[in-house]
């Protein structure tokens, strides 16, 4: 960099712009930026130059420069009014955080941001980077550290009225919640979101991302068909905003989908006009799970998960559903398997499936306790005998009914006649 500054005028901007390398444009940057002037019109080029400068620099991954960056432009915040400061501290965070492997310096960063607003008394500002710097403790895994930082933020925001910020702090905590699998508290901090969000506009990147968490909230309660229709709605959100979330919402629909037994539906959907733009690996990974369920396939499920590991049990929304997805598919291969039987060796089974005799022994206790299918297990003999289903007599019921209600006549009066005795 050198020592000797320009003029902040179009015209240093502009020779910065036809520079040849981006090397030079950033040296020319950095040149306009220690022009002692304060003029209006010499801040507001500096202004340019500043979003244009941290542009270069993340383009060219240079995130310790954009740190220091931020320091170095501490006595030019003071110039310009806070709103603007705010605007120009979170673009060169934004920046940073799109320059790949740069989480720990995003908290550090983060960090050293809070000191310094605290210091300066920018309220406003500080309450969002500390609102940004929960969420990248969350990303890091350190719930503890982000949930005592949320819970003061949090009182500090509601005492302050500030329904947006507010909004973006209840979805995080329910977020964080979410990941520590407290599911009653993670739903109560979406509920929040919601009040707030109905009291204000609310962008629709915003609405798009409460819906989401509406939807991950109901398929952990296995209520799927409601959190399609919940997915949908943040899909067409991030569909119309052209957001990389728009995918992820398209794949948790098609898993709704599957999870109640339609994976036939799962081509369909993806063969959509909506869908064919999102064609890649995450709607593969679900086709070719639909595919194994279709198919009722242990393996061709075991095949999906080994092939699209990264979009399957990499995916912390998905691997939640794994399990269960993977018990329904392993009991209806068993069924599909015993079907021609009324008694069979567990081995004989357990060679057809390709997985262990207690692991199939055990599961197939399980379906029998769950009454999943009418038999028992001859462990002596090492068979599964299995029943035909059993018919119902119609007159147990009935008289169950008759002595239900023969029950609530005698208590009624038994009631009356305490009350004539008393």
């Amino acid at each position: 960099m050198s020592s000797s500054y320009l003029p902040a005028t179009t015209d240093s901007i502009a020779q910065a712009l036809e520079a040849k390398t981006p090397a030079e444009a950033i040296s020319i940057l950095y040149r306009v930026l220690e022009n002692p002037s304060s003029s209006a019109e010499a801040l507001r080029i500096k202004e340019q130059a500043i979003t244009k400068l941290s542009d270069l620099l993340r383009q060219e991954n240079r995130a310790e420069d954009l740190r220091n960056l931020l320091t170095q432009l501490r006595p030019f915040f003071n110039l310009i009014p806070k709103a603007k400061t705010a605007k120009i501290v979170r673009g060169i965070i934004d920046a940073v955080a799109k320059i790949p492997g740069t989480s720990e310096l995003q908290i550090s960063l983060c960090q050293e941001m809070v000191q310094w607003t605290r210091a300066e008394k920018r309220t406003f500002l500080r309450q969002r980077v500390e609102a940004r710097l929960a969420s990248l403790l969350m990303e890091n895994k350190e719930y503890s550290q982000a949930l005592v930082l949320l819970s003061s933020l949090i009182k500090e925001v509601r005492r302050l009225d500030d329904k947006l910020l507010l909004v973006d702090i209840d979805l995080l905590e329910s977020k964080l919640h979410f990941s520590l699998k407290n599911l009653p508290k993670a739903k109560a901090s979406l509920t929040a979101a919601r009040t707030a969000a109905n009291a204000i506009y609310v962008p629709p990147a915003q609405q798009g991302t409460i819906d989401l968490q509406s939807g991950i909230l109901h398929a952990e309660e296995k209520d799927y068909k409601t959190a399609y229709s919940y997915f949908f709605e943040a899909f067409e959100a991030f569909n119309a905003l052209e957001d990389p979330r728009a995918v992820f919402s398209l794949k948790y629909m098609l898993l709704c989908k599957i999870m109640v037994s339609q994976a036939d539906d799962v081509a369909g959907v993806i063969s959509s006009k909506a869908g064919l733009q999102y064609v890649g690996p995450e709607l593969d990974a679900m086709k070719a799970v639909a595919d194994a369920h279709s198919k009722r396939s242990l393996k061709l499920f075991e095949t999906a998960l080994r092939d699209f590991k990264a979009q399957l049990e990499e995916d912390p929304i998905v691997h939640r559903h794994l399990s269960s997805l993977y018990d329904t598919l392993l009991e209806q291969n068993l069924c599909r398997l015993i079907e021609p039987f009324s008694r069979v060796e567990i081995t004989h089974i357990a060679e057809l499936i390709e997985l262990p005799v207690d692991h199939v022994e055990k599961k197939l206790s399980q379906m029998i306790l769950d009454k999943k299918f009418a038999g028992t297990l001859d462990q002596g003999a090492g068979c599964l005998v299995i029943f035909d289903d059993p018919k119902i007599d119609a007159i147990y019921l009935a008289t169950l009914d008759t002595i239900s209600n023969v029950g609530k006549v005698v208590d009624s009066l038994y009631v009356r006649s305490a009350k004539i005795m008393a």
